[in-house]
């Protein structure tokens, strides 16, 4: 038998103290003891990025992180940045471009491209493209996740084309 381990964490602002197994990934620590069904859990392998969370300001894979190793650390989901209100251009630019179709992948989708768009300037489809590789998506092509996050660049960067 594996002794739980306490652990106590921040997610969205939020401090948790749970008691967990080590072996306990951080995707289904999130989803299973505290709701937050928006990291969805796909290929567990951290290949298909449906997992994406934040830790410490980094995009990283909730399927490859241990809950036992966020002890101590900020993690942030979907719907900590979406109550927040810091995507809502994106999640309207998503909705305008239709870049979603089922939507298994927009919540790790757009954390990804939020995590581009902090870095601040107008990327090139081709960056945009780079910086998203990582999420598979299987409904839209691609094509209207890009525009989409083109879209917002453009509007934050002041470029009305």
């Amino acid at each position: 038998m594996t002794l739980a381990v306490p652990i106590a964490l921040t997610v969205n602002g939020e401090r948790v103290e749970e008691t967990v197994q080590p072996g306990l990934h951080l995707a289904d620590f999130l989803r299973e003891r505290l709701g937050l069904v928006g990291t969805h859990i796909g290929c567990e392998h951290g290949v298909c990025g449906a997992c994406t969370v934040r830790l410490d300001g980094a995009i990283v894979r909730g399927c490859l992180v241990l809950a036992v190793q966020a002890d101590g650390r900020q993690v942030e989901t979907i719907e900590g940045i979406s109550d927040a209100g810091t995507i809502a251009e994106l999640q309207a630019a998503f909705h305008a471009h239709n870049a979603l179709q089922c939507g298994f992948c927009t919540p790790a989708m757009l954390l990804t491209a939020d995590a581009l768009l902090r870095q601040g300037g107008v990327p090139s489809r081709e960056a945009i493209r780079r910086h998203i590789s990582g999420n598979y998506c299987r409904c839209t092509g691609y094509h209207a996740i890009v525009d989409a996050i083109e879209s917002v660049a453009r509007a934050r960067g002041g470029d009305a084309s």
